[in-house]
């Protein structure tokens, strides 16, 4: 049985307290559930606190980004070996927002996502179109290429020790959610295009679905027999909203 997970990504949000306030009501939330995981993707600073509030209870933590080098004159980069240090199950590589505000190519992101995976980390892989790009058709384009980079270097085996995250960029922070058919079908896609390479790898994968996915719409989504999860951004922030996700996957 494939991995169920949500995952929060709490993007440039958050200070001590709020954060505080936020991860107990959570902790609290969703003690009982069984059947799907948990994890909060944290700005870099609070991971230690992150991790003192979380490390006795059933959500693991993670980042939304990591360096692809081991060490040396990154100024302003944290690298695999910090995150471990503060005990991160998951590091997000490849989110749209690190590839069009930043200006990181997949070949950055297959770097990154090799270098997490080396530390013992699981890659959150992020693959999505624009609007544009699913106008035009090319959406099965665009995700075949941005998977195909990590492929080429890391491996199809890889794949069983990542998270895939389809987010359709058009939906993040819009408020547009892709429809539960549209989200499945490119789920269906990727699923199917990893089991041309590897069946096993592809029946186990987790493939979770990012963009506006909140507590009224989380149960229809989760249902698709491709989606595994969410990657929940703006929801994670508020905790009654992400307990709802959380159970929706459940259900």
């Amino acid at each position: 049985m494939r991995k169920k997970l949500v995952a929060g990504n709490w993007k440039m949000h958050g200070n001590l307290a709020e954060n505080n306030e936020l991860l107990n009501a959570v902790v609290s939330g969703v003690a009982g559930l069984r059947d799907a995981s948990v994890s909060v993707c944290v700005p870099y600073p609070y991971l230690s606190s992150v991790q003192a509030t979380l490390r006795d209870t059933n959500i693991t933590w993670g980042a939304q980004n990591v360096s692809q080098y081991d060490k040396g004159a990154y100024t302003g980069e944290v690298s695999t070996a910090m995150l471990k240090d503060f005990g991160c199950t998951y590091a997000i590589v490849g989110h749209s927002e690190r590839r069009t505000l930043f200006g990181e190519h997949s070949k950055v992101v297959a770097e990154k996502y090799l270098a997490a995976q080396n530390a013992g980390l699981i890659p959150i892989l992020c693959v999505g179109e624009t609007l544009e790009q699913r106008e035009a058709g090319t959406t099965e384009k665009i995700i075949e290429e941005q998977l195909k980079a990590v492929i080429a270097l890391a491996g199809v085996d890889s794949l069983s020790k990542a998270v895939v995250a389809y987010e359709p960029i058009w939906a993040i922070g819009t408020g547009k959610t892709a429809s539960p058919q549209q989200a499945q079908d490119v789920h269906e896609f990727i699923r199917s295009g990893i089991a041309a390479q590897n069946a096993g790898v592809a029946e186990n994968l987790t493939i979770q679905y990012g963009g506006s996915v909140k507590a009224n719409n989380a149960a229809e989504l989760f249902a698709m027999p491709d989606i595994d999860g969410g990657l929940i951004g703006g929801a994670s922030l508020i905790a009654s909203d992400f307990i709802a996700v959380c159970h929706a996957l459940q259900n």
